[in-house]
């Protein structure tokens, strides 16, 4: 069984295939975005659109990968916690999945939406162990019959909860393939979707090498390049937000990007002028990203003589503890350009969008702009002065656990893996946070 203390999180470096055909020399491992420290938690809220409703119109936990009622989950506790019933439930339900004997469609709905709802509510490796490889075969049945575009969503629903509950080296070889066919060829665009993300998501927990992590995130790039055409879907913001959200979320474990930030932040920049709200907010969130990750904290290493002044920035209030940074490279030549349009967008009002939408541009925008111009800002930075302290708030995005735990998104990479957890866990983000180490170690 895959140990992402191995995989994602562990000391070490990885750069990209340009990066190091560049260089000459081959990545050591994978990356040390995240430092592997327990850190206290908490973050921002997000609003996102999403198709995917349940008959009373309203977003369920089992079809969604949405990030919809992120609010709720930043201000409130994990669910009401339930009997051990459900252990039963989910034998027997996983007993059925795997026979699918004299199954129907309308059955094989059910029976994995009780699965996808309950391994959200509840923390079951132990009730999957030994059986993923079965579980995953009867996913990858219903998703490449495509017997009905609800059966398929949940199956990959259903994919992307078991990688994340009991990852596995052997997840992401085995569904590449019928994953890319839906999103490539399926005639539902919410089935491309969650495809999207269901790839992200097991190329995250499921085994995939250095490479194919790479290789995935240009293969996003592309969708976001020719605005869904790539996949058949011309023009679609659904698709391309999702390519977009987990292009961030995988570049999360790459540590140097040089040699592919300036033609992504240009795919990113074009798309800042989508109509569609979604698609705009995750596009300045990975140009946020970008220039997050080209710095990195100054070192004894680095002489004065080596750096220019404009090379190093530094926390205004130069807190004692907190490093220098370092920029390695430019993220976008035209930054000039870009914090234009970025401002434009942090005081956008038309009727197009309604109140809610605006607020939200408008709110991410000048985070995304404040970053841009001080890649030491993490996402809701904010420069009043504490009365208590006498120095600035700083970023002020947290998730509260429960009545005591508090956890910092004060860097933009923490708030793109948060929201990628989200869209899988829903409701269930806080209970794995506290009982599933991968994900407690995902976002430390």
């Amino acid at each position: 069984m895959h140990d992402l203390r191995r995989q994602a999180l562990e000391s070490g470096k990885t750069v990209s295939r340009k990066a190091r055909s560049k260089n000459g020399s081959p990545a050591s491992s994978r990356p040390n975005s995240a430092p592997s420290s327990r850190a206290a938690s908490r973050s921002r809220a997000m609003s996102r659109t999403s198709s995917d409703e349940d008959e009373n119109g309203q977003l369920s936990d089992e079809n969604s990968f949405s990030t919809n009622s992120l609010d709720e989950l930043l201000n409130g506790d994990a669910p009401d916690p339930i009997t051990d019933a459900w252990r039963a439930d989910l034998a027997d339900r996983i007993q059925e999945l795997i026979d699918r004997k004299r199954s129907s469609v309308q059955g094989r709905e059910k029976c994995l939406a009780t699965y996808v709802r309950t391994l959200t509510a509840q923390y079951a490796e132990e009730d999957i162990r030994g059986k993923e490889e079965e579980l995953v075969t009867a996913f990858l049945k219903s998703i490449k019959t495509e017997a009905s575009e609800k059966e398929t969503i949940l199956a990959m629903k259903a994919l992307a909860m078991t990688v994340v509950t009991s990852p596995s080296d052997l997840i992401y070889e085995a569904v590449v393939s019928p994953v890319k066919r839906i999103i490539s060829d399926s005639a539902s665009i919410a089935s491309k979707a969650a495809a999207v993300h269901c790839l992200g998501t097991c190329t995250f927990f499921g085994g995939a090498s250095d490479d194919e992590i790479l290789d995935n995130m240009a293969y996003l790039l592309e969708i976001v390049a020719s605005d869904g055409a790539f996949i058949e879907a011309q023009d679609e913001p659904t698709p391309v937000a999702a390519a977009l959200e987990e292009w961030g979320a995988l570049s999360t474990l790459i540590d140097d990007l040089a040699a592919e930030s300036e033609e992504a932040a240009e795919y990113f920049v074009d798309q800042l002028s989508s109509s569609d709200p979604a698609v705009q907010i995750a596009a300045g969130e990975n140009i946020a990203l970008l220039y997050e990750k080209s710095y990195r904290p100054l070192t004894e290493d680095d002489g004065p003589a080596d750096l220019s002044d404009n090379e190093i920035i530094s926390d205004p209030d130069d807190i004692p503890g907190v490093a220098k940074l370092v920029k390695t490279y430019d993220a976008y030549r035209r930054t000039d350009l870009l914090k234009d349009t970025l401002s434009d967008l942090s005081k956008l009002n038309t009727r197009r969008l309604s109140k809610k939408e605006q607020k939200s541009l408008r709110t991410n925008f000048a985070d995304i702009l404040d970053s841009v111009e001080y890649p030491t800002h993490g996402p809701r930075y904010q420069n009043a002065i504490s009365q208590e302290t006498g120095k600035r708030y700083g970023s002020r995005m947290t998730v509260r656990i429960h009545k005591e735990g508090v956890m910092r998104i004060d860097k933009w990479w923490k708030l793109h893996r948060l929201q990628a957890l989200r869209r899988v866990l829903q409701s269930g983000f806080v209970t794995h946070y506290e009982r599933n180490p991968v994900v407690f170690e995902s976002l430390p």
